[in-house]
């Protein structure tokens, strides 16, 4: 059964078009349509699709390799007031540093991977993540190392 071993409908060539837009969002059609060896108008009609299927949800941007690699890290739990969170999680957003925010169980509301490039940066933004009104309590742990990491991304072979 074709379904449940592929849920979304794809196919090889969708996913082939999917690690390239992974890779840069940015690339042309044209450029795209070169590499997979298909028309342009395909690749344009494959896109729609699939941001119509909600396959693709969204661009966004990939930190250039000084803010990947900033050597300070921290996780930040929050409690929120409950009325505040869609302002929270704006104010949030607009923080570069910020890199993850999830909604989790337990003592705090909210959790926050930050990445930053200096221990000063990572105290200004915890001032100002300390501001934000609506979040009455913080609680961050700073990264000493890694032993464990699958979330790099690897670059899908062409």
């Amino acid at each position: 059964m074709v379904a449940a071993t592929n849920p979304a409908g794809l196919d090889a060539l969708d996913r082939h078009l999917l690690s390239l837009l992974q890779a840069n969002a940015r690339e042309p059609a044209a450029t795209l349509a070169r590499k997979l060896k298909i028309p342009r108008t395909t690749v344009v009609a494959r896109i729609a699709r699939l941001e119509r299927d909600g396959v693709v949800a969204g661009y966004g941007v990939r930190l250039g390799r000084q803010l990947e690699e900033a050597p300070v890290r921290a996780f930040c739990g929050l409690s929120v007031n409950a009325r505040s969170a869609v302002a929270v999680i704006a104010a949030l957003e607009r923080m570069p540093e910020v890199e993850e925010l999830s909604a989790v169980s337990g003592q705090f509301d909210y959790m926050l991977f930050i990445r930053c490039t200096t221990h000063e940066r990572l105290d200004a933004l915890l001032d100002q993540i300390g501001q934000i009104e609506g979040i009455h309590q913080t609680h961050t742990s700073v990264v000493l190392s890694r032993k464990i990491d699958r979330r790099t991304a690897v670059a899908a072979a062409p």
